[in-house]
């Protein structure tokens, strides 16, 4: 049996430009967990930071080469990373993001395609359509994060074969996520002597990084909108700013004390709390300009049973239409997305239990496909 096993075990890596934070370097982690559990070995390759103390603390392997760093000296890694797939014996190249798959497709190709690894990339954003990302749909498998990365995939890459590509549902873990927990009274007085405007106030909470994309702007229109109409609510935009976003920052700043919302709306920035920041909440929002790929903290906030509503387009609206289709809003139409909300602020409907989206099927699934593509005669 453990010879069989031994057999059976296989090599995987994943490349991603750096495990500080975010969606991508969850989901490494958990593929990475997932497979040392089933047996296998679980390779990284990243620039580091500070998700890869919990990535080996689980037993995973880490190597920190600056793979996504958008520089032509990046292109000396294709010979290091043909090496190392050699050495390392992997079974699977798995890609995450634009730059390190290129690096990963250049050394791919150039290896024999009797012997070489399998080669796998996960499409998790909607791209700008070019020749640079269309090295994502380049994988023997494409995983799609949702039915929407999925369209996108087939219109605006029409040479992808369909049946290469597999939808795959990025997934919460429901024990990590439970209905209606709550955070410890510890938490709550610290948070709310951290924002005392917010005590006792209806909680409207924007997630998401400091970018034009994520709606902060209509966010703080609601919020004016919504003190006009005499509702005692408070914002809390929570997220944090890169270098190149501290101007917007600034302008937010500005918008705010402008409109006179300084007493109603907080910045949180960056916080390592959100769980119980969206288990406070009276209402989560998704205001994306563009669409999202999925919509992981649509779905937290949901699990939690926390009522949300977003924008009705990309992997938020599939999300919203599947679990709690009364959080749909129309896009650029900020009068009736007001309305929507009145009514979500003052007749919540209960967000139903269940284990939609569940993590463990994205696990099995990804699982599943690296030990199907590893039984595939290599071509």
């Amino acid at each position: 049996m453990a010879e069989e096993r031994e057999k059976n075990k296989l090599t995987v890596l994943q490349l991603l430009p750096a495990l500080e934070s975010g969606g991508v370097e969850r989901g490494t982690l958990e593929v990475a967990q997932a497979l040392i559990e089933h047996g296998h070995r679980a390779l990284v390759i990243s620039a580091g930071g500070r998700l890869v103390a919990p990535l080996t603390k689980i037993g995973a392997e880490h190597f920190t080469w600056p793979i996504g760093e958008k520089k032509f000296k990046t292109l000396l890694l294709v010979g290091k990373l043909r090496k190392f797939l050699l050495e390392q014996h992997v079974d699977i190249i798995h890609a995450r993001s634009r730059i390190p798959a290129w690096i990963a497709w250049l050394a791919w190709r150039g290896m024999n395609p009797s012997t070489r690894p399998h080669f796998v990339t996960t499409v998790h954003g909607l791209y700008g359509v070019n020749r640079y990302s269309h090295i994502m749909t380049q994988g023997e498998r494409v995983i799609a994060v949702s039915n929407t990365v999925r369209d996108y995939i087939l219109h605006e890459y029409p040479d992808t074969v369909p049946w290469r590509i597999q939808v795959i549902h990025r997934g919460v873990d429901g024990e990590a996520y439970p209905h209606g927990w709550k955070p410890d009274p510890a938490w709550q007085q610290a948070f709310f002597s951290q924002f005392p405007h917010a005590a006792g106030k209806l909680l409207l909470t924007l997630p998401g990084r400091i970018t034009r994309l994520k709606g902060h702007e209509d966010f703080i229109e609601l919020i004016a909108r919504l003190k006009r109409r005499g509702l005692p609510v408070h914002g809390l935009i929570v997220g944090g700013a890169s270098s190149s976003k501290q101007r917007y920052l600034h302008k937010l700043r500005y918008r705010v004390r402008s409109m006179g919302l300084e007493g109603d709306l907080s910045l949180t920035g960056q916080r390592d709390d959100m769980k119980n920041i969206l288990a406070v909440s009276n209402l989560v929002l998704s205001l994306s300009s563009q669409p999202e790929s999925f919509g992981r903290t649509t779905l937290e906030s949901l699990r939690l049973g926390i009522p949300t509503a977003g924008y009705d387009h990309g992997g938020v609206g599939e999300i919203l239409r599947t679990v709690y289709p009364c959080g749909l809003l129309p896009f650029d139409r900020i009068d009736e997305a007001c309305q929507r909300i009145v009514h979500l602020l003052q007749q919540p409907e209960p967000v139903p239990a269940g284990d939609f989206f569940p993590l463990q099927a994205m696990l099995d699934q990804t699982l599943a496909l690296y030990e199907q593509l590893a039984r595939t005669p290599r071509r």
